[in-house]
């Protein structure tokens, strides 16, 4: 695959199986990345890894739960002996869950904790694991770039999803507190950044947004489209510029930064 910056770099991408992470993995393969699909389903990140390497790329698939500390560092040791280095860490690992979302079956009050602490775990510590394990890699090379995935929901919250705003908000605490914490303890050349997504269609609220049985909007996909003066919903590729800028060189001096990708949806009062 292509000529590029990119060629000979080591991407890590924990979640890297979803709808958004492999339109990333697909688009740093075509220029050249080895990328290592992490995934708690191995024959998830595993279709995804083979289909790189029948399109000339280097894939390798590993099953790992972020969650536990011990597999994540197994994950890293495959990914040295696969490929000797780590130069970028894609914290996608991330998600929501039924059963922390308010509405007429659930009230707030109704929430159970276990709720709540299994979808900050997955987002938050989600993120903080993976990093602090990649990252002692990067602090041994002396350089190495980490891009969390924040939201939406992490600059206002939004309705019904109290325990993923809520979680997402400490994601984009966590990137600017690791930005500073590896700077000045240990590297300038380790940056820290993360892109903000605004409203995708994916399987995951695919059926917040539109109809399950005519395809039509919902009053909460209309209500979105409303506030976002592009009019449309995000599609997987328009994450991609964004990401292969936070983690080339060309964004050096990027740090510590939440990128919105939002169609203006952050930008917009609603008048």
């Amino acid at each position: 695959m292509g000529d590029s910056e990119f060629d000979g770099r080591v991407v890590v991408i924990t979640g890297g199986g979803g709808v958004l992470c492999s339109a990333m993995a697909e688009a740093l393969a075509r220029r050249g990345a080895a990328v290592a699909i992490l995934q708690r389903r191995m024959e998830v990140a595993e279709t995804l890894a083979s289909r790189l390497r029948g399109q000339g790329g280097k894939a390798v698939a590993v099953a790992v739960d972020v969650l536990d500390r011990q597999a994540v560092e197994a994950a890293a040791a495959r990914v040295l002996a696969e490929f000797g280095k780590v130069d970028a860490l894609i914290n996608g690992a991330g998600g929501n869950r039924p059963e922390a979302i308010t509405g007429p079956e659930r009230t707030f009050f109704d929430i159970p904790a276990e709720a709540f602490r299994s979808v900050f775990d997955l987002n938050l510590m989600g993120t903080i694991i993976p990093s602090q394990v990649f990252a002692r890699q990067m602090v041994a090379q002396g350089k190495g770039v980490i891009l969390n995935i924040a939201s939406m929901a992490s600059y206002r919250p939004l309705t019904k999803t109290v325990a993923y705003s809520a979680a997402k908000a400490g994601v984009v605490n966590f990137t600017q507190w690791l930005a500073v914490h590896l700077s000045q303890e240990y590297s300038p050349n380790i940056r820290v950044n993360a892109i903000a997504p605004g409203f995708f269609l994916t399987e995951q609220n695919r059926y917040l947004l539109t109809d399950r049985e005519t395809g039509e909007l919902t009053p909460r996909g209309r209500a979105i489209l409303a506030h976002t003066p592009q009019g449309r919903f995000g599609t997987p590729e328009d994450l991609v510029g964004a990401v292969l800028w936070l983690l080339s060189d060309s964004a050096s001096f990027v740090h510590g930064a939440v990128i919105p990708i939002d169609g203006g949806f952050s930008a917009f009062s609603g008048v």
